[in-house]
């Protein structure tokens, strides 16, 4: 093998890459998580990720770690920050770059393999004892949403094609972490144009009909390149 050109003196970090992956099931807020099955902290929950080989950017790495613990493939990741605190992981110094990823969670099949035992959902409030600094990521994961949902209408990727409004209201309210009268929040939505009344559905044995609708995202992108300083129509 050739020896390389330039040589670096100094000891310099591995690269890892993490990803958040939110999951809505039209009630709760859901976390992907996968068991390690290696040491350091076996047995612990963690988010999906892993070192950055030679030959890929990190962003390939995120998706491939992210495939290769969970099954979970063809989702957009998002990076959110980097995390370089001294002594986060106790094999060597290692830097972490965070995605942030928002999923149907019926769309997937979660298969764990490679380094991870097991990959399973978890409500964003009732998370396991994590590995690593994995709570710290998770944290400034849930705060970034929230500010993304001022500026984009990125709730509408956690949903199915149709969806309730009861269900979007519910979507809203776990990610901000209040309430929203019921009346005012349909109003302030119908009133964007954009979402698309479908037919009623009466699930069997239930006297209740439900109005399904769905988000017009042609619409939505040519409102934006109309004006693409526009406020987002869907910021409460």
């Amino acid at each position: 093998m050739d020896e390389l050109k330039y040589h670096y003196k100094y000891p310099h970090p591995a690269i890892t890459a993490d990803a958040v992956v939110f999951g809505f099931d039209g009630k709760v807020l859901h976390l992907l998580l996968v068991e390690r099955g290696l040491e350091p902290y076996k047995g612990s929950w963690a988010l999906p990720g892993g070192f950055m080989r030679i030959d890929e950017t990190v962003e390939q790495c995120a998706a491939r770690e992210l495939m290769e613990e969970t099954g979970v493939t063809d989702v957009y990741l998002e990076q959110f920050h980097t995390f370089s605190s001294v002594g986060r992981d106790p094999r060597e110094r290692v830097v972490t770059v965070a995605f942030l990823a928002m999923v149907r969670k019926s769309d997937f099949r979660l298969i764990a393999g490679d380094d991870a035992s097991r990959a399973c959902w978890f409500e964003v409030d009732e998370l396991p004892p994590l590995a690593f600094d994995h709570h710290d990521i998770i944290s400034m994961a849930r705060e970034h949403i929230k500010e993304v949902l001022h500026t984009r209408p990125i709730a509408f990727k956690l949903l199915d094609y149709k969806f309730t409004m009861d269900e979007l209201q519910r979507l809203y309210e776990a990610i901000n972490g209040t309430t929203y009268d019921r009346r005012n929040f349909r109003k302030k939505m119908v009133s964007t144009g954009l979402l698309q009344p479908k037919s009623c559905s009466r699930p069997q044995g239930t006297n209740r009909a439900f109005n399904y609708f769905t988000f017009d995202e042609e619409a939505y992108d040519e409102q934006q390149a109309a004006d693409p300083k526009g406020r987002n129509p869907f910021n409460l």
